[in-house]
This record gives structure tokens, sequence and C-alpha cells, in this order.
């Protein structure tokens, strides 16, 4: 039950400058609701959902992004009751949620017995940041990819989304388009960095998001061939290089799987820190 002038609504353009302001209380972990917040303004004709907000008083003190991924925001364990109705409202359309291990397991308990059976459960996955530009130099041959890129670099992706999720982003309604539609949007953002030889992909990673704050990189991957030959340190370190040296951010972030070993002492060679624990739930 809530207590008295405490309060759960939908935000909207006139929360916009309150949940940024709250986002970036921790403004790394925060970074997609952020960035979210940022593009969108908050107008659901743009989130593809909602974002959802905890008052007590006139203070906005949590909330939680509703839409294709559901991430809370400023969360502790005992706020995510407040976010439960409105999360089974979302499920038909949520594939993933994801957020501070603590806040997603317990706000995974409450959900449970009324949501679907998640594909997957992950619920340990470092958050490393780095803020320094590596001492590893960059690798000269990754660059930012061009549209005329597309046609090499879609099938990366695929392969990289496939092995990571355990499906094909193909399988989704609107099949490839979609996903390739957010390939392409990536490369014109400037946000996707590859290396190639003659057979096509051999390093790949994008941002994702990016504020004043943080950027949040995703999608790493190296062809299977050239892997072991520290071709993905080389190539993190570059991503990070651009990153930093062009001023799209301070502060490089990304989460990991703890039991991909490899990934964690890449990202450890370049200089990547643990700061958080994320979980996520694939449906």
């Amino acid at each position: 039950m809530l207590r008295t002038r405490e309060l759960v609504r939908v935000l909207g353009p006139a929360d916009r400058d309150r949940f940024i302001a709250l986002a970036e209380q921790d403004p790394v972990v925060n970074v997609f609701a952020d960035y979210r917040a940022r593009l969108t303004n908050l107008d659901e004709r743009w989130l593809g959902g909602q974002v959802w907000g905890r008052f007590v008083g006139d203070e906005l003190v949590a909330g939680c992004h509703l839409g294709a991924n559901l991430v809370p925001v400023q969360c502790t364990p005992d706020d995510v009751g407040a976010f439960a109705e409105a999360s089974l409202r979302r499920r038909a359309t949520v594939g993933t949620m994801v957020g501070p291990a603590d806040v997603v397991t317990a706000l995974w308990e409450q959900l449970e017995p009324r949501w679907q059976r998640p594909r997957e459960f992950r619920r340990a996955q470092p958050h490393l940041e780095i803020s320094r530009v590596p001492d590893i130099p960059p690798d000269p041959s990754v660059r930012l990819t061009t549209p005329r890129d597309l046609e090499l670099l879609y099938p990366a992706c695929v392969a990289m989304y496939t092995e990571e999720v355990g499906v094909s982003p193909e399988n989704d309604a609107g099949g490839g388009d979609l996903y390739r539609a957010r390939v392409q949007q990536l490369i014109g953002r400037g946000w996707s960095m590859a290396s190639f030889d003659e057979q096509g992909v051999v390093f790949k990673a994008e941002v994702a998001c990016v504020t004043p704050c943080a950027a949040q990189v995703q999608g790493v991957w190296v062809r299977p061939d050239r892997r072991g030959q520290g071709l993905a340190t080389r190539g993190m370190a570059s991503v990070v290089h651009h990153v930093l040296g062009s001023g799209t951010a301070p502060v490089v972030s990304l989460y990991v799987n703890d039991w991909n070993t490899a990934a964690r002492a890449t990202y450890a060679r370049v200089g990547f820190e643990q700061t958080a624990t994320f979980a996520t739930l694939m449906f």
C-alpha cells in the first residue's frame, strides 16, 4: 500500500528534466534511460512505451522505463512494488528486463507468479567503465563504418546477436527489416566501428546510447576464425580511444556475462573496471 503523499504515475514531457536529474544520480549505470529520455522527451509516441515515476511529496525518487526493455531507474529493492502492476500491463511487449542485479531480482520475485517464463535469466553481469584513454594503442584497421559497409556488416551483426542472445534478430516481428534499420541508424550516427579483411568483418562494436555523461557499448564481436589473436583487445581500445578522443562522452561503459571469461579478460586489459553488477531476463 502506498504511504501518505506517495504517488506513482506515467511521466511525460513536463517531467523530462526531473527524470534526467534522477537518472544522473548514477549517470553511467542509468545511461540507457537517460538517453531515451533525451531522445524522446518522454513522449509516448516516440518511446514506444511509457516511463513511470514514483514520487514522495513533490520529489521524484524512482523510475521505470517500460517499453521493449524494462529498466528500473534509481530503484531500491523496496521500490519495485510501486512498478509491479504497471510492469504487468506491458509484459506482452517487453523483450528484456535489465538493470542492477538486486533490483531486477526483487522485481522479478514480484512479477514471476503472473508473468511468462523467461528464456534465460542472467543473474550476474559485471558492469564495467573506463574514463581514461587505454595504454593499449588503437588498431589502425578499426574505423567508423559507412553505408557502403552495410552488406558486409549486417551479417556480422546478425551473427553476434544470435550468438549472444540465442535467437536470431530476424525471427522477431518484422523479420530482418527492423534490425537492418537499426544497424543503418548506428552507422548514420557514427556509432558503429569495425575492421575488415577479404572475408568480411573481422571485429565490430557499436555505441548503443550516448548522454553528456556516458556512452554504452554493445555488440562486441570478433569473427570466429580470427579469435584468440588479440583483436578484441585492440579493437576495444580503438573504440574507447574514439569515444573519449572525439568528445562523444567522458566515460565508456558496458556489461558482460559473468561466465564470459575471455571477454572479461579483454576488457580488463583495455582498462575497464567493474562498478556494479547487472542482471538480465530475456523473454
